[in-house]
C-alpha cells in the first residue's frame, strides 16, 4: 500500500517529497538549531525568559514551513509560510537582544543574521514559485471562477513579496 499521487510531486528517484525535502526547510532547520545552541550559552538568570522566547520563535519557524507544506490549499499555504517568514523575525530581534547584552560575540551574530536572511530569501523565493504555479492554473477561460480565498491570498502574497528588499 502507498500514496497515490501525480509524478510531478514526486522526486527524481519517485519518493514523495516531504517537507523535509525542502531547501527552505533544511536551511530553517540548521538555523533553528543554532538559535538553541546560543540558548545553551546564554546566563542562567534568561534561562526561563530570553532562552525561552528564542526556542518557541525558532520551533515555530520550522513549523509553520513543515505545516504549510502539508496544506493542499494554495490560501493555506500562502498564510503558513508568510507565518514562517513572521517568525524568522522574533529570532532576528532576539539576536540584537543578546548583541546589546552582550550575551553572544559579535561575529557569531553577524553570521547567524545572516543565515537569517538566507532563510528569509528562501522563504520568500517559496513564495513566488506559489504564486507562479498558482498563475499558471489559472488561465482566461474557465469553467468556475477562482475563489475568493486564493483571490484574498494572491494579493495578501503580492503585498508581502513587494514590500519587502530582495536579499
Amino acid at each position: 500500500m502507498g500514496y497515490n499521487v501525480k509524478q510531478r510531486r514526486r522526486g527524481e528517484e519517485g519518493k514523495f517529497l516531504t517537507f523535509e525535502d525542502l531547501e527552505v526547510y533544511k536551511e530553517a532547520r540548521e538555523f533553528r538549531r543554532k538559535m538553541y545552541e546560543v540558548t545553551r550559552s546564554l546566563p542562567a538568570f534568561e534561562k526561563f525568559e530570553l532562552a525561552s522566547q528564542v526556542r518557541r520563535a525558532a520551533v515555530s519557524l520550522t513549523n509553520n514551513i513543515a505545516e504549510g507544506h502539508g496544506r493542499y490549499h494554495f490560501a493555506d499555504q500562502v498564510r503558513f509560510f508568510l507565518a514562517a517568514r513572521g517568525s524568522l523575525q522574533e529570532p532576528i530581534d532576539d539576536l540584537n537582544v543578546c548583541a546589546d547584552e552582550e550575551y553572544v560575540a559579535t561575529g557569531k551574530l553577524e553570521a547567524l543574521k545572516s543565515q537569517a536572511w538566507r532563510v528569509l530569501s528562501l522563504i520568500n523565493g517559496f513564495l513566488r514559485y506559489l504564486r507562479d504555479r498558482k498563475s499558471q492554473e489559472r488561465s482566461p477561460v474557465r469553467e468556475t471562477d477562482t475563489s475568493s480565498e486564493d483571490e484574498d491570498a494572491f494579493i495578501l502574497l503580492d503585498e508581502a513579496l513587494h514590500s519587502i528588499p530582495i536579499v
